[in-house]
C-alpha cells in the first residue's frame, strides 16, 4: 500500500475538495490545491504550511501544469455543476470542463511524471430498475442522460481511454451519492436545502429518493481509492438510500426547526422550478429547484439503493451515520458568514 507524500487536489475549495484536502493533511501528506479564487482559498483553509494554493481554471490546464511536477497522487474532484441546473443550456461548458478539461488535466499530469489518478466520476453514470440495488456494473448509456449526466459519462471513458493508450498511468474511479457536511462554502444543493430548513423558506416536501452520502466519507474513498484501489475499476461512495420525506423532518430534528409535512404536486413543483430559474438568472444566487430537478427526481424516482460490497471489500471504506453528518452540516452553516447575515 502506497503512501501520499504530496499530492494535487483539483476543485479544493469545493466541498468534496476541500475535504479531501484537509484529511489529506491530517494523514501527513503536503497538498498542492487548485483554486479559481485565492481570496476563497484562504477562506477555505487559512494560512496553512502543509498546503499550497495554486490558482487556476479547468478550462486552461495548460496554464497550472508546472505544479504537477513532484506529485505522488492526482485527485481530480473539480466538475462544472451547479450552474448547470439554473435553467438554460450549458453543454459547451460541460464539455470544456468535465469531458476536455478532463482529458488535458490527464495529458499534463502523465508529462509532469504523475503516475497515480484518482478521478471523481459520480452515482450519475450507473442506472438500474427501481427499487433495485445498484453496483458498479450497472451502467448508464448517453442517450439516457441529461446532459451532467452524460458529461460524467463521457468524462469516465476518457479516463478508460487514456489508461488503454498509456500502461504506466494507474487510475481509479470514485463514485459518490448526494453529498453533505461541513466547509460548503458554494453552497452545494445540500447546504442550499439545508439553509432552506433552517430559515423556514421550504414551501412543502417533494417526490424522489437520494442517496445521502458525508463528503469526509467519500474524500476518504479517495484517500483509499489511491493506496489501495486497483487500476481501472470504479468504486461506490452513495451513502445511504432516503426520501425526502424522511430526510427533511430529520434535519429538521437536528436544527430544531419545524419543517413542513404536505407533499408539492408535480404541477406545482414544476411552476415553482420555472419561477427560481428566473430569480437565479436575475439575481446570480443559488436557487434549489429548476426544471431540470425537477425533471430528474421524477426520471430517478427510487433509483437510489447503491450496493457498497465491492468499496467496503476492496478499499475497506465505512460510512459514519447519517445524523452525524447532518449535525456537522447544520453546526457549520450556523457558522457561516452568509447565513448570520440573513
Amino acid at each position: 500500500m502506497m503512501k501520499i507524500q504530496t499530492a494535487f487536489v483539483t476543485g479544493a475549495t469545493g466541498l468534496l475538495g476541500n475535504n479531501l484536502v484537509r484529511e489529506l493533511v491530517s494523514q501527513g501528506a503536503r497538498v498542492k490545491a487548485l483554486v479559481r479564487s485565492m481570496e476563497k482559498g484562504r477562506q477555505q483553509f487559512g494560512a496553512t504550511d502543509s498546503i499550497e494554493l495554486i490558482e487556476g481554471d479547468m478550462t486552461d490546464v495548460a496554464a497550472f501544469a508546472e505544479h504537477l511536477h513532484g506529485c505522488d497522487v492526482l485527485f481530480h474532484t473539480a466538475a462544472y455543476f451547479r450552474d448547470n441546473y439554473k435553467g438554460g443550456s450549458h453543454w459547451a461548458k460541460l464539455k470544456a470542463i468535465n469531458i476536455e478539461g478532463t482529458e488535458r488535466l490527464l495529458e499534463q499530469a502523465y508529462r509532469a511524471g504523475v503516475r497515480r489518478f484518482v478521478h471523481t466520476s459520480s452515482i450519475a453514470v450507473l442506472n438500474g430498475e427501481p427499487g433495485m440495488p445498484i453496483d458498479e456494473t450497472c451502467l448508464r448509456r448517453p442517450e439516457e442522460a441529461d446532459d451532467y449526466y452524460r458529461s460524467k459519462i463521457l468524462a469516465d471513458e476518457r479516463v478508460f481511454a487514456f489508461l488503454d493508450q498509456h500502461p504506466e498511468m494507474h487510475a481509479s474511479l470514485v463514485l459518490p451519492g448526494w453529498m453533505w457536511g461541513p466547509g460548503d462554502l458554494g453552497p452545494t444543493s445540500s447546504g442550499q436545502l439545508a439553509n432552506d430548513v433552517m430559515r423556514g423558506k421550504l414551501p412543502g416536501l417533494v417526490t424522489g429518493s437520494f442517496s445521502v452520502v458525508d463528503a469526509r466519507d467519500v474524500a476518504q474513498a479517495m484517500i483509499l481509492a489511491a493506496e489501495r484501489g486497483k487500476r481501472g475499476e470504479r468504486y461506490l461512495a452513495a451513502g445511504q438510500h432516503m426520501t425526502m420525506h424522511q430526510l427533511v423532518p430529520l434535519l429538521g430534528v437536528i436544527a430544531g426547526v419545524k419543517t413542513p409535512t404536505r407533499t408539492l404536486p408535480l404541477p406545482l413543483l414544476y411552476l415553482l422550478a420555472t419561477l427560481q430559474e428566473a430569480y437565479a438568472r436575475l439575481s446570480g444566487k443559488p436557487v434549489l429547484l429548476s426544471l431540470a430537478t425537477v425533471r430528474l427526481m421524477v426520471k430517478e424516482a427510487n433509483r437510489s439503493h447503491f450496493n457498497h460490497a465491492k468499496s467496503e471489500r476492496d478499499l475497506g471504506l465505512t460510512f459514519r451515520p447519517l445524523e452525524q453528518t447532518l449535525q456537522d452540516t447544520v453546526a457549520w452553516l450556523r457558522n457561516h458568514p452568509p447565513l448570520r447575515r440573513l
